[in-house]
């Protein structure tokens, strides 16, 4: 309502899209300090163009010569400054990849840094807002993308206004653009005028602005309001003067403001100096003639090495830098080092000699070949001093100092440090380090597990207890099976006198205790001299046969692993079963070392209660490696110290081990100064060695070799195949004692039964569970064939006795179902093992017939013959008293008395 001469931003592109409609209908002037690259009539971009923006990142591609690189970039809005860029790209020239920061992740960029790594691209042009940036360069460095080998250009006019220190000492060579030179006096006159001002209040700023940290963006809003400030000076000033008079413009009429034009095309002509420096626009209102600082990322911070602008380009303003040391030109000839070390065995120890050594000649390690090695191979020479208090340097967080070796090498009395000394990011931020020599993590060094003594029943192991009891239900279950369909199958009667032809009765020998002992005898890889007629019964007998086939198989391809493979017993296993067993189980660490400081500065949660015990217990910390290795062998003590010293001790220990894996990821290198001008030469040899072999070859003769190394893995190969003792085969004699018993036990009930005319069984059975045991899912596939295959034999057998049944019904001219119930009802019996022929045609007949032939022969003779023997025919029919045997046969005796001579015949 009061009326507006201009409008400022915003700085929302959205937003900025509708104020840019309204302010070029309105004919209003808008100012923009964001970077946009479609600007329309009214609108004023005091931002520099994008398009002329990104030749300066193409002049610099073309001055380090990159032949390929990476662009990384954050989102759609930075491609148009990298569009000079991605039009380089020639399948036979330049090589550009563009990769995304995945902003779904909430601020882990380390998977697209990653694949940048591993591509092993060494040049980067990094894209992203000024906000993201401390983030994305952090973790480039985590991930290793911040080396000697790396070269990284920040698209960023505001890098100058984030945290660098980190990254000083890297190595890498970042470069980057800026508008706003912290330099300039102009800058300084302008913060010192607002933070003495009324505005500074107003913003709340408590500090104040600094010259150093100010954003372009500030500077560009402040240059902003001088072009129109200037704009509006130069109108009421000229002759006659011109009248401004804002006026309240609706959006929904179609009024103008009638001085807006004025203004637009006043700021486009005009050219002022701010704390951009130089500010003009082309007819288009861009800002495409600005003027750019070039600077690199070096141990003093950012410095300037040069300035661009857009009509003479890139201008370096001091050459580019030679590095200070290479590989082979020989600048380490002749120099002199103190090298540093410690008494920490293989890495550093002190010759055991008669005679008395001085000099470099009194140590002897690891640490001290590798020195050697690269002394040989970079010409230099060497003096070594020994840590007397054994501390390879941690950080007073209060006072700031470092102590042990750290100190040394800042205080300048010594040049390098080596021993087992590990690179951590607390170490980095004091000194440099060689590429690592040697890679590990923390383990945990704790006795050696007893072995658990041999289970008497061991034997019974590789089933479980489950398979044990469906192999002893599979058993009863086919013995029920042979048993039933012997009653069931007519093949299965037999008669046990062949000579009658028609017998009385007819024998199984599927008796319940036959068919228990048959399947028995399968099942133990024995004979039972019982075979089965029937085809049911066959199939059972098949299925049962291919079932104890695969059981037995198994059984004894287990076996063995049980009998002779004894079992480890470990309190623990990893770190979290001994941060469970705190209260049975002590452990520590090395005070004031490299593991110590791990859990400090752990986030996991199992590591922070690890750390905690710690320091509630002090006195299980340790002053030296030895110390923790006494306490483990004297005490129930865990030691974490570094797998690579573990390695070493179980190679002469044998009553220790290592317990679990790694629980970090980390390295031991050679310590130097910071900026040191010999660390890239040092790390190329370190490196050399590495491929040539010549770490591993010193690990195996520091390791395996000298000083007592190989001794337990000696004795483990010494150690052969160990005999079966009393205890792997105990439980077998046990069962064969008690088996024997109960057979003699057996043996006297059957006396008594037979006495008293009765059968008693006895079973026994047991099931015991053991490691690693075979269960159903293993062995159950050969159940189901059995239950298959006992199945398909009922089906067999039923079919069977039908058939006979429909045949003696046709032959004795009966009804089907009188002769199945006849059938059905012997077979409820269970009893017994000989069956009644019943409806013998021929009975009577026979015997008829036979005392006819008899007759016959005594009248002949004329001989007196006396029929006094009883005749006895089996079967039910005649008009004789038949007699049955109690045994299931029959028999048919006639005696014959004739002149006192007896004669038998048998049939």
């Amino acid at each position: 309502q009061s009326g507006v001469a201009a409008i400022f931003g915003p700085n929302s592109p959205k937003s900025a899209v509708h104020v840019n409609s309204i302010c070029d209908v309105k004919e209003m002037p808008h100012i923009e300090t964001r970077w946009d690259a479609h600007t329309r009539l009214p609108t004023i971009n005091i931002h520099p163009h994008p398009t002329i923006l990104g030749r300066v990142f193409l002049d610099l591609v073309v001055a380090f010569e990159w032949k390929d690189f990476t662009i990384i970039y954050e989102s759609g809005p930075w491609l148009p400054g990298l569009a000079e860029l991605l039009k380089m790209y020639d399948p036979k020239g330049y090589t550009v990849t563009v990769r995304q920061l995945d902003l779904k992740l909430n601020g882990n960029f380390r998977p697209v840094l990653r694949r940048v790594k591993m591509s092993d691209d060494k040049h980067i042009i990094l894209a992203c807002s000024i906000e993201s940036m401390p983030e994305v360069l952090k973790q480039a460095q985590q991930v290793g993308l911040m080396t000697d080998h790396h070269q990284i250009i920040i698209t960023s006019l505001d890098l100058h206004t984030i945290e660098l220190e980190p990254y000083q000492y890297s190595g890498t060579n970042i470069t980057g653009i800026r508008m706003v030179d912290p330099e300039e006096e102009k800058i300084h006159q302008v913060t010192e005028f607002l933070n003495a001002s009324q505005i500074s209040k107003t913003l709340e700023l408590k500090e104040g602005l600094n010259p150093a940290t100010m954003r372009v963006e500030t500077a560009l809003m402040y240059d902003a309001v001088l072009v129109f400030a200037e704009a509006l000076r130069h109108l009421i000033g000229i002759d006659p003067p011109h009248l401004l008079e804002t006026m309240s413009l609706k959006c929904d009429d179609d009024d103008t403001w009638h001085s807006g034009l004025s203004i637009i095309n006043y700021m486009k002509s005009s050219t002022i100096h701010g704390l951009t420096r130089g500010v003009r626009f082309d007819h288009e209102g861009h800002r495409s003639d600005f003027l750019l600082d070039i600077v690199e990322l070096g141990p003093a911070g950012l410095e300037k090495v040069g300035v661009w602008n857009s009509t003479e380009g890139l201008n370096f303003t001091r050459k580019k830098e030679q590095t200070a040391l290479a590989f082979d030109d020989g600048t380490l000839q002749n120099r002199t080092f103190i090298v540093l070390t410690a008494i920490s065995p293989p890495y550093g120890m002190l010759k055991d000699s008669p005679t008395r050594l001085s000099g470099n000649d009194r140590f002897e390690g690891f640490g001290i070949d590798l020195i050697h090695e690269l002394s040989l191979m970079l010409g230099f020479n060497y003096t070594f001093v020994l840590q007397e208090d054994g501390v390879y340097g941690s950080l007073n967080r209060e006072t700031g100092k470092w102590n042990g070796m750290v100190q040394e090498l800042l205080e300048w009395r010594a040049d390098l440090a080596i021993t087992d000394l590990t690179i951590t990011s607390d170490r980095e931020s004091a000194v440099d380090f060689t590429m690592p020599f040697m890679n590990l993590g923390i383990s945990i060094l704790y006795r050696k597990p007893t072995k658990e003594p041999p289970s008497l029943f061991s034997f019974m192991s590789p089933f479980s207890k489950q398979v044990w009891l469906y192999l002893g239900g599979a058993y009863m279950m086919v013995s029920m099976s042979l048993f039933i369909l012997g009653r069931l199958s007519p093949k299965e009667w037999d008669n046990p006198y062949p000579c009658i032809e028609e017998p009385e009765e007819l024998e199984n020998q599927f008796s319940f205790s036959n068919s228990m002992w048959f399947t028995i005898g399968a099942l133990l890889q024995q004979g039972s001299e019982i075979a089965p007629k029937a085809s049911s019964t066959r199939a059972v007998a098949s299925i049962w046969w291919f079932f104890t086939l695969i059981m037995v198989s198994s059984y004894t391809a287990n076996l063995a692993a049980f009998l002779t493979v004894e079992q480890i017993h470990s309190p623990i296993s990893n770190a979290e079963d001994l941060a469970a067993a705190s209260g049975t189980i002590k452990y520590g660490a090395k005070r004031d070392g490299s593991t110590f400081s791990f859990f400090k500065d752990a986030e996991y949660k199992t590591y922070q209660k690890m750390y905690q015990y710690m320091t509630e217990n002090p006195d299980l910390l340790t002053s030296s490696n030895p110390e923790g290795l006494n306490r483990v062998k004297t005490e129930n003590y865990a030691f974490l110290m570094e797998s690579t010293s573990i390695e070493y001790i179980i190679e002469r220990e044998c009553d220790v081990t290592q317990i679990g894996g790694l629980l970090d990821d980390k390295g031991y290198g050679i310590a130097m100064r910071k900026n040191s001008p010999y660390r890239s030469a040092l790390s190329e040899a370190v490196l050399r060695l590495q491929e040539q072999g010549v770490l591993t070859s010193l690990k195996r003769k520091w390791w395996k070799e000298k000083r007592g190394g190989g001794a337990c893995s000696n004795a483990m190969e010494e150690s052969g195949a160990l005999a079966l003792e009393v205890a792997n085969v105990g439980g077998v004699f046990v069962l064969l004692i008690v088996g024997c018993v109960v057979a003699l036990f057996i043996s006297f009930c059957e006396m008594l039964c037979d006495v008293h005319s009765r059968s008693r069984e006895l079973k026994q059975g047991s099931a015991d569970d053991g490691a690693e045991e075979l269960g159903m899912d293993n062995v159950g596939g050969v159940f189901f064939v059995l239950c298959v295959g006992c199945s398909v034999a009922v089906v067999i057998g039923c079919c069977d006795l039908l058939c006979e049944i429909s045949k003696l019904a046709r032959q004795h001219k009966v009804s089907f179902r009188e002769e199945l119930m006849t059938e059905l009802r012997f077979v409820a019996k269970c009893s017994g093992n000989t069956k009644p022929v019943r409806r013998r045609k021929s009975s009577s007949g026979s015997r008829n017939s036979l005392e006819s032939g008899l007759s016959e022969q005594q009248s002949a003779d004329g001989s007196k013959m006396d029929l006094s023997g009883p005749v006895v025919v089996g079967g039910s029919g005649g008009g004789g008293a038949p007699q049955a045997s109690g045994n299931g046969k029959s028999a048919l005796n006639v005696q014959l008395k004739s002149n006192g001579r007896k004669m038998a015949m048998d049939d």
